[in-house]
């Protein structure tokens, strides 16, 4: 059975498709699907994201849709910058930018206080309108560095105190058993596995 990730975002497509592979379905994105527009996130939260992406790429392919909007929640900065995760230093900027912008507004804030957590929602959709939506969260700290090499957007700023990595230095199996989005998407397994025997 064919899924499409909603998203051209390689590091998203990596990630789940790691994840999702093991359910044995066909998977593409929308790097797949150059005639398929890219979906404005506008939404006020990760749910209302995910779900206008979902909806709208599985009506546009023809089949279910599986989409996920995440960001980092920075308790100093009141839940900043949330949805803005991937937009935190203007639109054009890259993950390198957010993160700087990240570290500049933590300058000087004491370790006690840079507690923060990736939250992300998966949703799915069938071209029938049908949606189903799971969440997951991870907590951890912003360090004062980047560290790492692996992962995407915040990950080398990101540190796991339990493993003493950040998500960039996690080997990507671990990082996807603890990560927000491992957890969001195994919350969807049930979902995704009733769509498939729906199918057959």
């Amino acid at each position: 059975m064919q899924l499409v990730l909603a998203t051209r975002n390689e590091g998203k497509i990596r990630e789940l498709t790691a994840l999702i592979a093991p359910l044995g379905f066909t998977i593409s994105s929308l790097a797949d699907y150059p005639q398929i527009p890219e979906v404005v996130e506008d939404g006020a939260t990760f749910e209302e994201n995910a779900v206008k992406k979902a909806r709208a790429v599985a009506a546009a392919a023809g089949c279910p849709a599986l989409a996920d909007d995440s960001g980092l929640e920075v308790d100093y900065l009141g839940g900043a910058p949330g949805v803005y995760s991937a937009r935190f230093a203007g639109r054009g900027h890259d993950d390198r930018a957010n993160n700087e912008k990240l570290l500049q507004m933590l300058r000087g804030v004491p370790a006690e206080k840079r507690t923060a957590r990736f939250r992300c929602v998966v949703a799915v959709a069938t071209p029938g309108g049908l949606v189903y939506t799971t969440e997951g969260v991870c907590a951890g700290m912003i360090g004062e560095e980047p560290r790492g090499k692996g992962g995407f957007g915040y990950d080398p700023l990101f540190y796991i105190p339990e493993y003493g990595k950040t998500f960039a230095e996690l080997d990507p199996f671990i990082k996807n058993q603890i990560s927000h989005r491992g957890r969001a998407l195994t919350g969807t397994w049930n979902i995704l596995a009733e769509l498939k025997k729906e199918k057959s």
